[in-house]
């Protein structure tokens, strides 16, 4: 398969910019401290280069473009306001933005292209299936890593002191999601993931929490991250008469999987998690969208500290809505670079102390990292689709933990 790669580069300004496919074995193996050896990277550089990875191509590529924004508008920012003072010194950033294709194999072969290029730091990948197998690359070269949008408890569980996440993982979304199917009235609930680290992983959790919250799983059935036909499987979950049913898979697949339920007179409520929280989702799935619950990690963008005046900017600069993580995308660069200037350097061995004691006030909302690299006190918020838009039901965690 032909990579689509991009590499946006300028001399003075550069224009810049769950979850996943079929999951790896994840590894369990521990990080030891980064040796300032691994990767050379010059203190006074004339450019840093930041790399970024995503879906660009794919059913999925909407997803990986607002990543790719999000990330190419804090540096644009940057660069616009003269760059970066490292040491004294106003260093600009340079995008190398690639196309994972939502590949955990294509995602390892970008990983080590970014290697070798000796990229500063990645803001990636989208995917949790991409961003697992990825991060033991990047921690082997001792190079930083923050995923603005893979949730996969996974990632941050292996030990990396390289791997980081500015958003709640799926133990904390799936929670937030069996608790309110109950909350919601569902006695008997069905699952269906599409054996993605992402799908799968926040299947299980949702899994673990509505049981705990009483609940009974009446059917557990799966599928894969490209099929649209979901007749057979449904009409096997129908027979169980479920209350809700739980999809864990992205809204390429969830779109069809609302409208084919609709069609079979399943009257049974269907829940996602951020992976089908999108403008797409109800572009996709049309009139059948109504009534679809979902969650995010984060607070809506009007909560957000800075959401509305993001989302504002956004839309000037790209011509489009945000579709989920563009806001985390930008936090995370604004992070990184933050990192950069307090210990004067681009040299990931120099920055990455200074990156894991971050306490930064971004447009999503405070950002600090605990031991594992995860974000401190995430929230999760629920939505439904209303009269064609998503409309919050509760918001919880996060300091909030409010009801419509």
């Amino acid at each position: 398969m032909t990579i689509a790669r991009y590499s946006l580069i300028a001399a003075a300004i550069l224009a810049m910019t769950a979850c996943g496919k079929q999951e790896p074995a994840a590894t369990t193996e521990q990080a030891s401290a980064v040796p300032a050896s691994k990767v050379e990277a010059a203190p006074a550089a004339d450019v840093i280069k930041i790399g970024h990875a995503a879906p660009l191509t794919g059913n999925i590529a909407h997803l990986g473009k607002d990543n790719e924004n999000g990330v190419k508008m804090a540096i644009d920012e940057i660069n616009e306001a003269g760059g970066v003072d490292i040491a004294g010194k106003k260093v600009k950033l340079e995008l190398i933005s690639e196309d994972d294709q939502a590949d955990p194999k294509t995602a390892t072969t970008v990983a080590q292209r970014f290697v070798d290029q000796k990229v500063s730091g990645i803001i990636g990948h989208l995917n949790s299936g991409t961003t697992i197998p990825a991060s033991k690359i990047y921690s082997d070269a001792g190079i930083p890593q923050i995923s603005p949008s893979a949730t996969a408890v996974t990632y941050t569980a292996q030990g990396f002191k390289t791997a980081f996440r500015v958003m709640a993982n799926d133990a904390q979304q799936g929670k937030v999601l069996g608790s309110y199917a109950v909350k919601l009235g569902a006695k008997k609930v069905a699952i269906i993931d599409d054996r993605t680290a992402y799908g799968q992983g926040l299947a299980d959790e949702f899994e673990k929490a509505a049981k705990a919250a009483g609940a009974e799983v009446v059917r557990r059935e799966f599928t894969t991250n490209q099929e649209t036909d979901f007749n057979a499987i449904l009409t096997t979950i129908k027979g169980s008469k479920p209350d809700l049913i739980f999809f864990g898979g992205m809204d390429a697949q969830g779109a069809p999987l609302k409208k084919q339920a609709k069609k079979l007179g399943i009257n049974a409520k269907v829940m996602g998690g951020d992976g089908t929280q999108t403008p797409e989702f109800i572009k996709l799935a049309g009139a059948d969208s109504e009534g679809m619950i979902a969650s995010i990690p984060g607070v809506p963008t009007e909560q957000m500290p800075g959401g509305k005046e993001f989302a504002e900017k956004f839309k000037a600069k790209f011509g489009t809505e945000v579709q989920l993580y563009a806001p985390f995308c930008y936090d995370a660069v604004k992070v990184m670079v933050g990192a950069m200037q307090k210990a004067g350097s681009s040299d990931p061995a120099k920055y990455l102390p200074e990156l894991a004691k971050t306490e930064y006030s971004g447009a999503t909302g405070n950002i600090s990292f605990d031991e594992k690299g995860d974000l401190k006190n995430g929230a999760v918020t629920v939505y439904t689709v209303k009269n064609g838009k998503w409309e919050v039901l509760e918001v919880v965690g996060g300091g909030k933990a409010e009801a419509k």
